[in-house]
């Protein structure tokens, strides 16, 4: 298994593609961290507002490291576990999730124009709930990859899916943070979280990281079973 996890992992990172989608996702939060200090009023530019947008944008290429990682699952010459897979999709999240922590506090303390009265407030909430929410969707992304074969559909999913749920609990807002991701990134990024709001986002890991990931290694196993087993 250790051995399985270690190459999982290096395979997360280990292609030209993968370094150069990691390195995209990390320049458009970038840019996308520039253009919001320079465009926005001074109340807003504070770090836990220019990390709901900036981490916001990234998290959705970061569900593709994972779908990646499924697919090299798919395609192996043997059967391997899922877990390690599962697991491995840790790395890219944790990466631009810190990467981006970064980028924002860099472009906060650099930017000459004026801040918010408290430009830090909730940082370092804000800091672990970027990588957090960096977290969930990478494994979003290896739980749709498990259920969908396709590439394409299952990315597409990954957006389409928990945006279409929090649009249809627009009549009922109190069960988006419960429910889905982006009630939980909205929650985590604004950096106020308190008991309630901490067994919020513990709901939707269980949904849609653990509950989705293990129907969707169900359904692999299930279709590799040979007829008649």
């Amino acid at each position: 298994m250790d051995a399985t996890i270690r190459d999982a992992l290096r395979r997360s990172l280990g292609t030209r593609a993968r370094r150069w989608l990691l390195v995209g996702t990390l320049v458009a939060g970038l840019l996308t961290a520039v253009a919001l200090v320079a465009a926005a009023d001074p109340a807003d530019r504070a770090f836990a507002e220019l990390s709901g947008t900036v981490q916001s944008l990234m998290s959705v290429g970061t569900p593709l490291f994972g779908i990646l990682l499924v697919r090299d699952l798919r395609q192996a010459p043997v059967r391997l576990p899922v877990l390690p897979t599962v697991l491995a999709v840790g790395l890219p999240a944790v990466v631009i999730g810190v990467v981006g922590v970064l980028i924002c506090a860099a472009t906060l303390m650099l930017t000459p124009a004026d801040v918010a009265d408290e430009p830090w407030r909730f940082a370092g909430t804000v800091a672990v709930g970027s990588v957090l929410v960096q977290i969930v969707a990478g494994l979003v992304g290896t739980g749709l990859g498990l259920l969908l074969r396709s590439t394409v559909v299952a990315f597409l999913a990954t957006i389409i899916l928990p945006l279409g749920l929090f649009a249809l609990l627009s009549g009922v807002e109190s069960a988006q943070p419960w429910l889905t991701p982006f009630g939980g990134v909205r929650n985590l990024l604004s950096g106020e979280m308190s008991a309630l709001r901490w067994v919020q986002w513990l709901c939707v890991l269980l949904i849609w990281g653990v509950g989705l990931n293990a129907v969707g290694a169900a359904l692999l196993h299930r279709r590799d079973r040979p007829a008649g087993h």
